[in-house]
């Protein structure tokens, strides 16, 4: 007979294996953590290793990423499309067994960990998706929505302040369905954490609205199992404190710190085979262990209960079978003309707004046909236009919603919309100041690196902020933005571009991409249909001549300033060309042939933006200039900051002049 602890052990020698061929990884916490990992993965986890997207399925976040070997043992021994050969090239260059999980990477991992807490806060927002979409579509007696979500964590996950942020998020929504197990080994790369992570984990949960079942033996299989069974029970999330020892089973090294980040090393590696009785080579599981990892059959047979609800579902509400799966699918392109209309709707009128103000309009517009779409805003849903007309915010007592107020977590709330992303059934998109996009810098750079559909809305884009000062007004960040990987940034310069520049963010399924978006009224330029059609290539000529002598490129409100610029400089019998750029990673994007053509190689460029110059020098090339910002900001009305930094048409006339006259 198979007992627990040989299939843990199974984990266990796994790890220390691949570590110890890669000579790098962490082997101490896949060891520490196996015998939770097998209470939970040979018990109740639901997931088919055949059909590992299937929507139903419970998520598993390994939320301490470093301990990557659990994951990719976990799979392996369960069924996944995951050889051992996979785990023999663990680390190496290329191979979907990387270091940290990737998503996309292998079948069965739901996201990208490494960055200690955001895995906790992912879940997060992928066990309110559940919530809000059972609400939402579960019927009397047709369960389509009901699953859980597992995460295994780690101190350095509770250190990081994310946590905090995420854990008051599930407590305050009653995410029952939440469960969360806490490795408390007491260790971290420096050692003991007693030193400098003292607190009272168990309560600082408690407080936050959480079941919490502490000092657990983490390496009693059978306590874990009971416990979990409690916390499947209760409708709040629940913390299981599973107290283990790191790099359990190695003689040696278990319980120190240097197992924790390093390879055991030969000798050590044999001391823990024989310490847990385990006789067989690197590599090699018995048969019969496998077999009592297999996950496939169980798996199979819910997964084919599930289908035949779903079927079930289909005929008896058909109306909502249908919704459920337009939530799954893609933004319908009904969706995307409406925008287009709109857009052309607003070029005629004219109206001069500010873009968090079009933005709004325009998220009337998709909110009304896009039952998937889902937004929030970090306490400014005001200042934002974040909140659309007939928003219904989400409580924990009314889940059925597609608004939520997050509260002051900016970084809470990117990482759980990257989350919500995953988990599929809704469109999420959050909102904030542009200057607060740094407190979620490292969910924004995740979600890029993933390649997930979240959209991000920044508004108060510039200097122009004005009496708020430095510490509201953004400099750097357009440009870390812009040099992400991944993301498109889209900065609109009125209410056509920022309804196009929605459209394009809605359409773009294999990423990320943000709108910066302004606080002062900015006036609607003339243009033609064909230049509204223009708006999605990136960048386009907005007033031409025959042989531009120069070409001004700009974005958002200073757009606005030089085509005043121009207009000076026309009246002067120079022929200017200006180009708005609201998105400069799509007009990269394009052809060679189609960048030269609307930037001409041996024609002077200059840049205009009130944002850090660095990214657009690139663009501005050897006889170009930018006139941007590098350096805070100040206190002041916005229009006298900016004419303080040199943002006024005089100014870029002037520039242009100086680079004209060379």
């Amino acid at each position: 007979m198979i007992t627990r602890r040989t299939r843990a052990d199974a984990l266990r020698v796994l790890a220390m294996d691949a570590v110890q061929r890669a000579n790098s990884g962490h082997p101490g916490a896949p060891m520490g953590m196996a015998d939770m990992a097998e209470a939970l993965w040979c018990g109740v986890l639901k997931h088919h290793p055949e059909v590992p997207s299937w929507f139903d399925r419970d998520r598993f976040v390994l939320s301490n990423g470093h301990a990557s070997m659990l994951l990719y043992g976990l799979l392996h021994l369960a069924g996944y499309d995951v050889s051992i050969e996979d785990l023999k090239n663990f680390r190496k260059l290329h191979a979907p067994t990387a270091g940290h999980p990737e998503y996309g990477e292998l079948p069965g991992v739901e996201t990208t960990t490494g960055p200690l807490g955001q895995g906790v806060a992912m879940a997060v927002g992928m066990a309110l998706a559940e919530k809000i979409l059972a609400a939402r579509f579960n019927r009397p007696g047709f369960p389509l929505v009901d699953h859980h979500t597992y995460v295994f964590l780690g101190d350095g996950c509770l250190m990081e302040g994310i946590s905090q942020e995420a854990i008051s998020l599930a407590g305050t929504l009653g995410l029952g369905k939440l469960i969360c197990f806490y490795d408390a080994n007491g260790i971290s790369i420096d050692g003991k954490v007693e030193g400098w992570f003292t607190e009272d984990v168990p309560g600082r949960f408690r407080a936050a609205g959480w079941d919490v079942w502490d000092d657990l033996d983490g390496h009693d299989g059978d306590a874990v199992a009971a416990a979990l069974a409690a916390a499947r029970s209760s409708d709040r999330p629940a913390l299981l404190v599973c107290k283990t020892e790191i790099g359990f089973g190695s003689p040696a090294k278990a319980g120190t710190a240097s197992v924790h980040g390093s390879p055991l090393g030969d000798e050590e590696i044999a001391a823990t085979r024989a310490a847990l009785g385990w006789n067989e080579p690197p590599f090699v599981i018995p048969e019969a262990v496998r077999e009592s990892w297999d996950g496939r059959a169980r798996g199979a047979e819910a997964y084919a209960a599930w289908c035949d609800l779903k079927a079930r579902y289909a005929e008896a509400h058909p109306e909502a079978h249908a919704e459920f799966e337009a939530a799954l699918a893609a933004v319908p392109a009904t969706v995307l003309d409406a925008l287009t209309e709109f857009a052309a709707a607003a070029q005629g009128e004219g109206k001069a707004l500010a873009t968090r103000q079009s933005s709004k309009a325009a998220l009337d517009v998709i909110a009304a046909r896009l039952p998937s779409l889902f937004g929030g805003s970090a306490d400014l849903s005001g200042s934002n236009g974040s909140r659309f007309d007939g928003a219904r915010v989400v409580t924990a007592e009314a889940p059925d919603g597609n608004y939520f107020s997050w509260g002051v977590r900016e970084f809470a709330m990117t990482a759980a919309c990257n989350g919500m992303a995953l988990h599929g059934g809704l469109l999420p998109y959050s909102a904030t100041f542009l200057t607060f996009m740094d407190y979620a810098r490292n969910a924004v750079r995740l979600a890029a690196l993933m390649g997930v559909q979240n959209i991000f809305v920044y508004s108060h884009d510039s200097l122009a902020v004005g009496e708020d000062g430095p510490t509201h007004q953004p400099v750097e960040q357009l440009a870390t933005l812009r040099m992400t990987p991944g993301l498109e940034t889209w900065r609109p310069c009125d209410t056509v571009e920022t309804a196009m520049a929605w459209r394009e963010a809605l359409a773009r399924a294999e990423g990320p991409s943000a709108l910066i978006l302004s606080r002062q009224n900015l006036p609607v330029p003339a243009r033609t249909p064909a230049q509204v059609a223009a708006i999605a290539t990136g960048a386009y000529a907005l007033e031409d001549a025959e042989a531009p002598e120069l070409v001004l490129i700009a974005t958002g409100s200073e757009v606005e300033l030089a085509l005043a610029a121009a207009a000076t400089l026309r009246s002067e019998g120079r022929q200017v060309r200006v180009v708005s750029m609201p998105c400069v990673e799509r007009f990269l994007a394009s052809d060679a042939a189609a960048q030269a053509a609307l930037l001409p190689p041996a024609v002077p460029r200059l840049i205009i933006e009130a944002a850090h110059p660095a990214p657009w020098w690139r663009l501005a090339g050897a006889q170009g200039q930018v006139l941007g910002v590098d350096q805070f900001g100040a206190s002041g009305p916005g229009p006298e900051v900016l004419a303080a930094y040199g943002f006024t048409p005089e100014a870029v006339a002037a520039a242009a002049r100086k680079l004209l006259d060379r």
